[in-house]
């Protein structure tokens, strides 16, 4: 099969390059910059030119793929993002994908995947859901919202296939969010927050990016359209999450400090996300494509991105497994 990735380089990228590869797959991915180009090369993919918003040259990048992966974003590195560094990234999920749906029926292709969060169907009342559930009120998913809607119309109208893949919380060693965790823990500058009567009960649904590839790869070859939630099979308590991140990287026990309080240091944006409750499933992946996760749950995967950060000696952790 030959499979086009746009978001070839990221960090769900670069590794559907590596799974589709050694399942004998051809991978080309686009490319816009010499750096993208040698990394793309040194997975085995073919990188292609293009722009991600100029639906002719995604076209040309994506002539001859029978499947075409959406796995572009612009999430903000900031610890205390503002509205508009999320700008970017809200243009690629609608303009993107309008574009690459667009070159998706123009290349001939017949199958567009798409990346999206599962977070966009949570509930007001944090109680669990599933892929049936409405879209969340809150305006921050608007553009991921518009971004399946465009895949599934424009799919419908040009007679291509659309996946959706809602994945969990990422988290892996080379994962931005999951290093800035090690970082801040390691600094005593992630605090567990806590709500006015001092729980911590927020609950995440996470994925080992590794396990989202292997999802897309799951997806991709099967060849059907549909609406899937990707995560691992325990969600996990955050507070939970973080004692445990912060007592294997030998950081201090992360400090309790009130959710109110947070807002003013980190922002209101980052503190409600920190504490939202994201509790879904993988049963209908599961079902539907024989798939199991190779991380089961938190604990397996921390296992893999501690050892990882060991053997790069990420925070200082090698040389104080060599001590």
């Amino acid at each position: 099969m030959k499979v086009f990735i746009a978001g070839a380089t990221g960090v769900l990228g670069r590794r559907l390059i590596r799974q589709l590869r050694e399942r004998g797959h051809a991978v080309s991915g686009l490319a816009r910059n010499a750096k993208n180009e040698e990394t793309i090369r040194s997975l085995g993919g073919e990188p292609r030119s293009g722009d991600l918003f100029e639906p002719n040259s995604l076209a040309r990048a994506a002539e001859g793929a029978e499947v075409v992966i959406h796995a572009a974003t612009a999430i903000p590195v900031s610890s205390k993002p503002e509205a508009t560094d999320w700008e970017m990234n809200d243009r690629i999920r609608v303009d993107g994908t309008r574009a690459l749906a667009e070159a998706t029926a123009r290349a001939g292709a017949k199958m567009l995947v798409v990346q999206s969060i599962t977070w966009i169907a949570r509930p007001a009342d944090e109680s669990a859901f599933d892929e049936d559930s409405p879209f969340h009120a809150d305006p921050s998913i608007r553009s991921t919202a518009d971004m399946e809607r465009i895949a599934r119309e424009m799919g419908a109208r040009s007679g291509f296939r659309t996946v959706i893949l809602r994945c969990g919380w990422f988290h892996a060693p080379d994962a931005v969010n999951t290093r800035a965790f090690g970082e801040l823990l390691a600094a005593r500058k992630l605090p567990i927050l806590v709500s006015k009567g001092g729980k911590s009960d927020a609950v995440w649904s996470l994925v080992h990016v590794d396990d989202a590839a292997s999802a897309f790869v799951a997806a991709t070859e099967a060849g059907r359209s549909g609406l899937w939630h990707v995560t691992d099979n325990e969600p996990v308590l955050s507070e939970e999450y973080l004692r445990e991140l912060a007592k294997r990287i030998g950081a201090p026990e992360p400090r309790r400090v009130p959710a109110w309080l947070a807002k003013w240091i980190a922002g209101e944006s980052a503190v409600n996300f920190m504490t939202a409750s994201t509790r879904t499933s993988n049963a209908r992946f599961r079902r539907d494509f024989g798939w199991s996760p190779k991380f089961p749950g938190y604990r397996e995967a921390l296992d893999d991105i501690v050892a990882a950060w060991r053997a790069e000696n990420f925070l200082g952790l090698g040389r104080k497994a060599a001590a």
